[in-house]
């Protein structure tokens, strides 16, 4: 994985605190335990991303973005079938636009994640100035 910036360590700890909040708070919504897995997944890659790099989170992010889809693709049915509210629709007051909004989060998240570990590692070379030692005069040299 590529060295961690200061910047990428702070987005992916605000979205670890963003995805534990979620995750706290879907206790009491009738099908918590879809979304209770995948917001706590999301956080803890998310936390432990900016923290280390290993094949465990890399498969804990795939799988957390797998059921990211197919939650999306649920609430996106669910929505088409009762037309509780349209697909753009940022109605808050509706469970399935939170749903809507939480998994493309938590897909956007995932796939940022998934593509930075992906990337290959960026090296930083501080360039060092060289003066010459000798300087050539005319087509012949004087040491």
């Amino acid at each position: 994985m590529a060295s961690s910036t200061k910047l990428h360590s702070f987005c992916s700890l605000a979205m670890a605190a963003l995805f534990l909040y979620s995750a706290s708070v879907q206790l009491n919504d009738p099908d918590w335990y879809f979304w209770l897995p995948l917001y706590s997944g999301a956080c803890i890659v998310n936390l432990l991303n900016c923290i280390i790099s290993s094949k465990p989170i890399k498969n804990l992010a795939e799988a957390t973005l797998f059921l990211g889809n197919f939650l999306f693709i649920k609430v996106v049915v669910e929505d088409f079938r009762s037309g509780i509210s349209g697909f753009w629709s940022l109605n808050l007051s509706e469970r399935v636009t939170r749903e809507k909004i939480g998994s493309g989060l938590v897909i956007i998240s995932m796939a940022l994640q998934l593509l930075r570990s992906n990337s290959p590692q960026v090296s930083v070379i501080k360039h060092r100035i060289k003066f010459p030692r000798y300087i050539d005069y005319g087509s012949e040299s004087f040491e």
